[in-house]
């Protein structure tokens, strides 16, 4: 148990310093720390992030950084996507889910070494631009597609692999729109949150959740989270975020490794 409660709070404390990426490792972790194929990972890890990223995106709430209205988009997006994840989860085989993962983790590695963290979109005609007399998008028609679309891609991920869908909402986010990274990382935590909802509820139901790990992981991951906010405006940013995409390039080459070997 001390073990799942330790690599939970490692979890924990990525999810807060970056808004993503906590999801991405949580199955590596599972499967090479504890031992579990990559089916009993998925909800697990799943499970853990929901419950961090509810704490994480309280705190934006309470200081005013969420996006709501966006967040309730993607959201509602992805709960109707996350079950078909889960469903083709359960009916691919698990080589091929490992091979799918290692190939998300590359990506996100590969973005998180190519692009500093606080980048500013590089061009005017992003589709969500905040409205400077009221702080908040004018939803047009290209505004409210482009997040939708975000929302379902990391619903169905979210299902499929078991992570929170961090990985495709900040970039989303950012190169979609004017917000600054701090409002970035808090919607997509209120967006994991509740997108998490749906796909732990269908593991459960399934009977696909092994309790007696998840739940010391899960304590862990929300210990992690509520330290993690504490120290996150002390620490540099973008050598984070290239830290995090070197781990995420070692957790890639290691699970196709496994599926080689």
């Amino acid at each position: 148990m001390t073990i799942e409660i330790g690599l939970g709070m490692l979890v924990g404390i990525v999810l807060a310093l970056t808004g993503a990426g906590g999801g991405i490792l949580t199955v590596p972790l599972l499967i090479f720390m504890v031992g579990l194929d990559l089916p009993q990972a998925a909800p697990i890890g799943l499970m853990a992030v929901g419950l961090a990223a509810w704490i994480g995106a309280i705190i934006g709430l309470r200081d005013g950084v969420v996006r709501y209205k966006a967040a309730a988009l993607m959201a509602c997006c992805g709960v109707l996507l996350a079950p078909v994840g889960v469903w083709t989860a359960g009916r691919v085989e698990h080589n091929v889910l490992a091979v799918i993962f290692a190939m998300v983790l590359f990506w996100v590695a590969f973005n998180s070494l190519k692009r500093p963290d606080n980048s500013e979109p590089t061009t005017e005609a992003v589709p969500c631009r905040l409205n400077p007399q009221t702080g908040r998008f004018p939803w047009t028609s290209r505004c409210a597609a482009t997040v939708a679309a975000s929302g379902a891609l990391a619903g169905f991920l979210s299902g499929l692999l078991g992570v929170g869908g961090g990985f495709v909402l900040v970039p989303a986010l950012s190169r979609f729109s004017d917000l600054p990274m701090r409002s970035i990382a808090a919607t997509s935590l209120a967006v994991i949150g509740l997108v998490s909802l749906s796909g732990v509820s269908s593991a459960a139901l399934a009977g696909s959740i092994l309790w007696a790990v998840a739940l010391p992981f899960s304590a862990g991951a929300v210990i992690g989270m509520v330290a993690g906010r504490f120290v996150s405006a002390h620490l540099n940013g973008q050598v984070l975020q290239r830290a995090f995409g070197l781990v995420a390039a070692i957790a890639a080459t290691a699970l196709l490794l496994r599926v080689v070997l």
